[in-house]
């Protein structure tokens, strides 16, 4: 073997070991230092590795979708203008409502999601509630009902809903991307780019007064933050003048049940918060 293919193995390798990495960053398991590669057999060959795993994203190749000139999409970059694609919660209320984004929605074909969906898997719930959960995309129990979080995870999560004395028809619920990815694997950042200023229309629809996101995918495409979620749980953050609370998604608590304890404090805190702060609005 010559240097330079041993040289472009170890590269590759990096590359590929990175985007699993960000993966189970999403599950809420923060990785610490770069990849050890001493664990992989020495016989795996570099054909191998790059059928086996997926390519990693070069924001700068990416190719947009054709849509038309009023689908919010950020037409510079994929984070850059999206300010100007979604509204302001704090300087005018929005005027839409849930259906009005929905039927924007329609049968979506934005990105290469569509292909392999039953269906869009919209926000459920109370369109006047205080509280909203937002988690990453559907599953496959999502996909084939058509409602976010109805499988394992969203069982869990209808519980932790219950536990701080709400009910699931209290309040609402979403995703930040509405098609499931194949083998349920994360969204890709210019899948999440094309989805997610549809939830933020929602958000400035109904304008609820705490949001919780779980896991790394919402946390980070509703903040921007570059932190992981073990870092930032627990403490409130803010979104355009409303109270966001960072904790771990309910399939990563299903994984590591030790974690339910630490949800359960930063769930607490929320409940807390909405105990002690006299609603909007009515949310009936």
């Amino acid at each position: 073997m010559s240097s330079d293919s041993t040289v472009n193995e170890l590269l590759e390798l990096l590359r590929e070991t990175g985007e699993h990495s960000r993966y189970l960053g999403e599950l809420g398991v923060e990785t610490v230092g770069p990849a050890d590669l001493s664990a992989l057999p020495p016989s795996v060959r570099h054909d191998e590795v790059k059928t086996s795993l997926p390519e990693p994203i070069n924001e700068s190749a990416i190719r947009r979708p054709a849509v038309a000139a009023n689908d919010p999409v950020p037409q510079s970059s994929l984070f850059g203008d999206i300010a100007a694609a979604e509204p302001a919660l704090n300087q005018s209320p929005s005027t839409e409502t849930l259906e009005d984004i929905w039927r924007d929605i329609g049968e979506c074909t934005r990105c290469g999601l569509c292909e392999g969906r039953t269906q869009v898997v919209n926000t459920h719930g109370n369109q006047r509630a205080r509280l909203m959960f937002v988690g990453e995309a559907p599953g496959a129990d999502e996909d084939a009902q058509g409602k976010p979080f109805v499988g394992r995870a969203g069982q869990l999560l209808t519980k932790i809903i219950e536990a701080i004395g709400f009910k699931r028809e209290d309040v609402l619920i979403g995703n930040v991307n509405r098609c499931r990815p194949p083998g349920n694997r994360q969204p890709t950042l210019e899948e999440a780019a094309i989805c997610r200023p549809f939830l933020f229309r929602e958000i400035a629809a109904v304008q609820p007064e705490v949001i919780v996101v779980m896991g790394n995918t919402a946390l980070r495409n509703l903040l921007e933050v570059r932190e992981g979620i073990t870092r930032v749980r627990g403490k409130f953050q803010d979104f355009r003048g409303i109270k966001v609370m960072p904790t771990f998604h309910p399939a990563y608590l299903l994984r590591d049940p030790s974690k339910k304890r630490e949800t359960w404090e930063d769930l607490k805190k929320v409940r807390d918060y909405l105990d002690n702060t006299p609603p909007t609005r009515s949310a009936s």
